[in-house]
């Protein structure tokens, strides 16, 4: 089977035209949709349901900023070693470390107010970290772009228990 960009007929690049993949999806869905297969024998009827599976993996895979820039990493050869490479950047370690104590002085608290501004910070570190990775996987450093990576799931798990203390508080 081939690449989730070329079964979409896209450039092999982060920034992407999310309207091209949206119309690029349907427009395989609708080749392969099991429907279409109805009066079809079994063997053509797996295939397609092969063809709708990737479409619709590949296609979640390209809409997610962070799943695309993995991918583009593992496509160039570069495993992410999420499990076991958790090697950081001390200045993003101990970023991390500042934002997990002041995230639970705000759970003990349940200062709403002081939520929002760490939010805040953690929406420009992301947005900031983005365009980094962005810039590495343009300029094909695949390996930096693979830390960044490493270092958005981190922020992701973050900005996750940011919106759980939002909810509790708010509830």
């Amino acid at each position: 089977m081939q690449n989730h960009f070329d079964l979409f007929h896209l450039p092999q690049r982060f920034a992407l035209d999310v309207t091209a993949l949206d119309a690029a999806y349907r427009s395989v869905q609708g080749q392969v949709h099991p429907d279409r297969f109805a009066q079809a024998s079994d063997a053509e009827k797996r295939v397609a349901m092969q063809w709708a599976t990737q479409a619709n993996e590949a296609y979640q895979t390209l809409k997610h900023p962070l799943k695309r820039a993995a991918y583009l990493c593992e496509l160039n050869g570069i495993d992410l070693k999420v499990e076991s490479n958790t090697a950081m950047p001390p200045a993003f370690l101990m970023q991390q470390m500042a934002w997990r104590e002041a995230l639970q002085e705000i759970q003990g608290t349940k200062d709403l107010s002081a939520l929002e501004t760490l939010s805040q910070d953690w929406r420009g570190v992301r947005k900031e970290l983005m365009q980094q990775m962005e810039s590495f996987l343009e300029v094909q450093s695949f390996e930096k772009a693979a830390e960044s990576v490493r270092q958005w799931i981190f922020l992701e798990k973050f900005g996750e228990d940011l919106r759980n203390t939002a909810d509790r508080i708010e509830n």
